[in-house]
């Protein structure tokens, strides 16, 4: 599998530490001037039963809807590759393609998630966008050749096709009702060990963190820390019912494995990304047309108002569905259709879960006052 980043990459790994002390004594009689401590258990109500920590419902629920997909170059395919390398490279140009070495077609290996039962599978676009011949090994060892239907870089999207009924297809959940601390599960295939469940809790959401460049990428990740390595990238995040709540992309590491933070991709945007994919072999993308900047003490001050989340407006393109619906520069963006919108993360992927030629609801506050705004949206116009 190919890293987008140098340091960041898709994958998975981790492990549960357990800490036990024994006191031995003697046979004479131990005095211990610890003074014990009140218990409240029985006194505080916190809301229900604690959480459980069995996940074998979850993991037996996911593992057999994640495939491992093994993702090559052919030779065709790598010769081209050279040939075109020529003519942006000297060397190339004059000493010959890979100066007397034959090309070495690329390959690489991830994951990816049953996403319908007569085939469809999900996965990154990294875990893809070299290849064009597809091995997917699903998790009863059953091996097919797969297709690509289509991908989407600035969202790390894609999809490919195996000829096969009758599916795992996974169970999707809800990633707006995904909690910070909750525990999730990561599900895939880290350095070719098929079939890797770990565990953690969410520790962010709606976490930008550059990793997809250029000015037209969504970010708005669900951060974790369950263990994610390479071979993760294109797996299932799931909650403790097994359901699907993200699509792991990406981990923050110093050394290209895991190192304590994961990213995934929220489900909500997942299913409407494949969705297009499916049905149109590209994402039909909402255009809002704003620049925005997430809130902060400092933007807050300068425009004179005194709560420091949200998305300013900084520029707008005249032909863009904001402008033409009356959003203007410095209107803060609070939220869309009733969800909160505290970054502009938060915002890019509401707007990237829409349909072209939908109503957006937005909720702005315009010089001190609150001031609902309908927004249809309108698809990009060519060159945006």
């Amino acid at each position: 599998m190919r890293t987008i980043w140098s340091t960041l990459l898709a994958g998975a790994m981790g492990g549960v530490v357990t800490f036990a002390a024994v006191k031995l004594t003697d046979n004479q009689p131990v005095t211990s001037t610890i003074p014990q401590q009140q218990s409240f258990a029985k006194l505080a109500n916190y809301g229900g039963a604690p959480p459980s920590f069995d996940f074998t419902r979850a993991a037996e629920r996911s593992m057999s809807a994640v495939v491992h997909i093994k993702a090559s170059e052919s030779k065709a395919s790598a010769y081209e590759r050279q040939r075109n390398l020529r003519y942006s490279n000297p060397f190339e140009y004059f000493f010959g393609s890979g100066f007397g070495f034959e090309p070495q077609p690329r390959s690489g290996t991830g994951s990816g998630v049953i996403y319908t039962s007569d085939g469809y599978i999900i996965t990154n676009n990294h875990v893809v966008d070299f290849a064009d011949e597809f091995e997917v090994t699903l998790h009863d060892n059953r091996e097919f050749r797969g297709r690509l239907v289509g991908r989407d870089a600035n969202t790390d999207m894609a999809v490919i096709k195996i000829d096969a009924s009758d599916l795992p297809a996974i169970d999707p959940g809800n990633s707006d009702d995904v909690k910070v601390g909750q525990w999730v599960l990561a599900v895939g295939n880290p350095f070719d060990l098929t079939s890797t469940v770990t565990a953690g809790i969410v520790s962010a959401k709606g976490r930008d963190i550059d990793i997809i460049k250029g000015g037209k990428a969504i970010e708005s990740f669900i951060q974790t820390d369950a263990a994610v390595n390479p071979g993760n990238s294109g797996g299932a995040l799931v909650d403790t019912e097994g359901r699907l709540i993200g699509i792991n992309s990406a981990i923050a590491t110093p050394t290209g494995v895991f190192a304590g933070y994961s990213f995934a991709i929220p489900v909500n945007l997942v299913r409407r990304i494949a969705d297009d994919l499916i049905k149109y072999g590209e994402y039909k993308r909402a255009y809002l047309g704003v620049n925005a900047a997430t809130m902060d003490s400092y933007v807050a001050r300068e425009l004179d108002v005194e709560f420091t989340q949200g998305a300013v407006v900084v520029d707008l393109d005249p032909e863009g569905s904001a402008a033409v619906s009356g959003l203007k520069e410095k209107d803060i963006i609070t939220k869309v259709n009733g969800s909160a919108i505290t970054t502009t993360a938060e915002l890019l992927e509401q707007i990237g879960r829409s349909k072209v030629g939908e109503t957006l609801d937005l909720t702005v506050v315009r010089a001190g006052k609150t001031v609902p705004i309908p927004v249809k949206l309108r698809s990009r116009p060519e060159g945006n």
